[in-house]
């Protein structure tokens, strides 16, 4: 039978056009029937979501009868779904010796629903660099690591590794190393930097385009660094300086060596007020630059001369080595004075009231749990399920709490368009929660699934994750 010539075109277009259909159906997960949670509104809608190559493509409410084909189907029925967490402080550290002790807490990351992490700074940038491409690869599982690399000090800094600078071409070359590293963003230290190239090192990692978090030396004013160009502050004992009418009066007394760091907190604490704070507030809010408060480990640490740690469920995870680095906070808290121990924890308490004003004033907060070698029983994963949980505590709501982790993570970072929120286009990193976290901010440990990076873990595979550690 012959065929017109006019038919042809027409056929072909037919046959061109079913095949995109089927490829427009077809995906390699598909979600059902799952109640996903807008960090920005708090609203949850039972929705189906189809994911491609690891993005989200299509989300659709929950009982559509669409036809489609999918290589994996996860039945999320009676979970809550939200974009996977970011421990926005942890550390990669301790020399040689650890590396892999270091690589086997990857896993417990994940087995916590986070699915990436913001390391900032530690002496094993080689390693974490490798892991960060076998990750990406597929070939190790671990959450998505965003990394600074070495720490910029001054000359014989606390930290194996870091960056010495002092002269302007120190600056340039600590700089010009990271940029070749390749590292995410740039992470300053206080213990032996000066005012003055701490401020210098702001301002050029500022103009070149770089994002920048850290401590702060007590030399110089809270304000000083953030006009610097500051982009993250670690801690909450900076924040509370510059909220401290006493801040100029014990900045000199610390130039002049008259006092240390430790000496300073209380008479900090003692001259806070609330004119000066929310001055501050707004000077951070208007510079858009984010608080990390740390709180968690701050009242672990806090309460090391009271609190046994050693029947804690995770310590079971820890290496012998990574164990040993505990020991030098430890004998610290165990020597210190009676007032110094009761400066520590009236400090905590502080911290807390502190993170609900920052809060309320607008300023965003990072949640991280400052996990890793010599932070002693503040442990990789968990940790930072306890981060929000403290602040909830302090008064803020769960949603608030929440919005700290993936959401203002992936802003910090400038990486909002690929991650922080369920959306089309966005990243496929998910977790699956049993129990509402609205609700109960302890539900976020209820972890049911987690997908990242392509791999989608079930409980069950969780839970053998964590086993296998013990082998």
């Amino acid at each position: 039978m012959k065929i017109n010539n006019y038919i042809l075109p027409i056929l072909a277009y037919l046959a061109l056009t079913s095949c995109k259909d089927q490829q427009l159906n077809s995906y390699d997960l598909v979600i059902q029937n799952g109640q996903t949670i807008d960090l920005i509104t708090g609203q949850i809608k039972s929705q189906d979501l189809y994911i491609r190559a690891s993005k989200i493509v299509k989300i659709e409410p929950s009982g559509s009868t669409e036809t489609f084909d999918s290589k994996k189907i996860v039945d999320a029925t009676g979970t809550f779904i939200l974009p996977g967490f970011w421990d926005n402080h942890t550390h990669f550290r301790g020399g040689d010796s650890l590396i892999l002790e270091n690589k086997k807490l990857l896993p417990l990351f994940l087995a916590n629903g986070i699915t990436t992490v913001r390391d900032a700074g530690g002496d094993l940038s080689p390693s974490v660099m490798q892991w960060k491409k076998e990750i990406v690869a597929g070939t190790l599982n671990g959450p998505t690591i965003y990394t600074s690399g070495p720490k910029i000090d001054g000359p014989n800094g606390t930290w194996a590794g870091s960056l010495e600078v002092v002269t302007d071409a120190d600056i340039a070359k600590a700089l010009d190393s990271l940029e070749i590293l390749q590292t995410d963003f740039v992470k300053l230290y206080d213990s032996r930097i000066s005012g003055e190239a701490y401020l210098k090192t702001l301002k050029e990692t500022d103009k070149r385009g770089l994002i920048s978090s850290g401590h702060m030396p007590f030399t110089v004013s809270l304000k000083e660094t953030v006009d610097a160009g500051i982009d993250g502050i670690e801690h909450l004992y900076y924040i509370m300086k510059g909220c401290s009418s006493a801040e100029i009066e014990v900045t000199q007394m610390l130039k002049n060596k008259e006092i240390g760091f430790w000496q300073a907190m209380p008479l900090l604490r003692e001259g806070y007020q609330a004119s000066t704070a929310q001055t501050t507030f707004a000077l951070l809010k208007d510079k858009n630059v984010y608080v990390v408060p740390t709180l968690h480990i701050g009242k672990t640490l806090s309460y090391l001369d009271e609190i046994d740690h050693t029947d804690d469920v995770y310590l079971k995870y820890m290496g012998k080595g990574l164990i040993k680095t505990y020991q030098g906070r430890i004998n610290g808290a165990l020597n210190a004075s009676e007032k110094a121990r009761k400066d520590r924890k009236e400090l905590d308490q502080f911290f807390g009231s502190l993170t609900k004003s920052l809060n309320d004033a607008g300023v965003k907060l990072l949640a991280g749990s400052d996990s890793g070698a010599y932070n002693s029983y503040t442990y990789p994963g968990i940790s930072l399920h306890h981060e929000l949980e403290a602040m909830v505590q302090t008064g803020m709501s769960p949603l608030e709490a929440l919005k700290t982790s993936a959401y203002n993570g992936a802003h910090f970072l400038k990486k909002e368009k690929s991650y922080g929120t369920i959306a089309i286009g966005k990243q496929a990193d998910l977790v699956l929660l049993d129990a509402n976290p609205l609700e109960d901010i302890r539900n976020t440990q209820k972890i049911n699934t987690v997908i990242q990076n392509h791999k989608v873990y079930s409980k069950t595979e969780l839970e053998a994750m964590l086993k296998a550690l013990l082998e």
